[in-house]
């Protein structure tokens, strides 16, 4: 699986509110990959998981939120790779009560199908995830794992991400991604051509994201972050975004999410509607998937009557 890809589709995109508008956006498929090894994360997942068979380590531990597309996709991909997986998660009350937890978040369900043992601790200790003496005790816990950052962005991560773009996408003038931690975008500034420019639409709030870009890449001149379109931070959308996740569904036939690629394009169109891109600008689109999480999104907008996600 980590080795072997099928080709990935790129999709032109015909949506009614940008038609008048004198550019050509595409969509790379990358969401089609694997369906909880997608886009991002299958191309995150691949070489760690090769550096973990290399070290001859037998189990993968990473950190992530209750509804983490990360978490889902590094245990299908351990199993399938024949490692044992333990996530450390976010939120020591979610620990209370797991059979309850299990029902109802489709996210942790996955996870646990696939044999993920899951260690919940309070959003105080969460925050020390990145510090040593924090691991060291992961390691007493747990012995010798092979440890995974949260979101999975690392530099072999980025390595991974730069294997996104081929030489069929020198074509296009500008490149657009999602951002969560930084390393999707970092390996498409990396393997960009010279003429081409990185656009990111992060789903977070906050000023840190540049900083921890420029960790993992040299370039500084070929990338800018749009940061009008996070709908209020991480894990947060309205019932606008909604609906324009539903009308470029019914559109195009593409689903998005609403936490990652959604902003995405509902950033991406505003800009194109307000003529920000030079006229016969060409346009790709990164789709990095994260479509997994729609299920359990939805069951919480039933809750509160509204419109669901169609994917």
């Amino acid at each position: 699986m980590f080795t072997k890809h099928k080709n990935i589709r790129t999709q032109q995109v015909f949506l009614s509110s940008i038609q008048d508008k004198n550019v050509q956006l595409f969509i790379k498929r990358e969401d089609e990959i694997h369906p909880f090894v997608s886009g991002n994360k299958f191309r995150k997942l691949k070489y760690n998981i090769a550096e973990a068979n290399h070290q001859q380590k037998t189990t993968l531990l990473t950190f992530g939120g209750a509804f983490s597309n990360h978490i889902a996709a590094t245990a299908v991909a351990g199993k399938e790779a024949g490692f044992k997986t333990i996530g450390i998660i976010r939120g020591d009350e979610l620990g209370k009560n797991i059979e309850k937890t299990l029902e109802t978040n489709t996210t942790l369900r996955e996870a646990h199908k696939n044999g993920m043992q899951f260690v919940f601790i309070s959003r105080e200790a969460y925050r020390k995830k990145n510090e040593s003496l924090f691991i060291n005790e992961l390691h007493k816990d747990f012995g010798d794992f092979y440890l995974i950052p949260e979101g999975g962005t690392n530099k072999l991560a980025v390595k991974g991400c730069e294997e996104i773009l081929t030489s069929e996408d020198e074509k296009f003038d500008i490149i657009c991604t999602a951002v969560g931690t930084g390393g999707t975008i970092a390996g498409l500034v990396n393997s960009a051509k010279n003429h081409q420019k990185i656009i990111g639409f992060p789903a977070l709030k906050g000023d840190f994201l540049s900083e921890e870009i420029k960790k993992y890449t040299k370039r500084n001149n070929n990338w800018s972050l749009q940061t009008d379109y996070h709908f209020g931070g991480y894990g947060k959308f309205s019932e606008e975004l909604i609906a324009f996740i539903n009308q470029f569904k019914e559109e195009t036939g593409i689903p998005l999410d609403p936490i990652y690629t959604g902003k995405m394009m509902f950033g991406l169109a505003d800009l194109i509607q307000k003529n920000t891109f030079k006229e016969q600008s060409t346009i790709l689109a990164i789709h990095t998937g994260g479509l997994q999480g729609i299920t359990g999104i939805n069951q919480k907008l039933k809750k509160k009557h509204q419109q669901l996600i169609h994917y």
